[in-house]
């Protein structure tokens, strides 16, 4: 596996982690709202191939709420 792949790899598990995390009873909300936007933040690009050509996430329906 490439090395960009493994950070990828590597920071989506520990994402899903959090999530599970916070789900728990008793988890420290301190702990998740910071940890969370960190991992986020620190997220690299994706691997070639995980999203079809001339993807942009920019784009797309719009969400309730938005375009009013």
């Amino acid at each position: 596996m490439c090395p960009d792949c493994e950070d990828f790899t590597r920071t989506v598990v520990m994402l899903g982690d959090l999530a599970l995390y916070a789900d728990r009873t008793g988890a420290d909300q301190d702990f998740i709202d910071t940890v969370g936007p960190c991992l986020a933040a620190s997220l690299p690009e994706p691997p070639p191939g995980t999203f079809p050509p001339g993807y942009d996430p920019n784009e797309g329906p719009e969400y309730p709420g938005e375009g009013w």
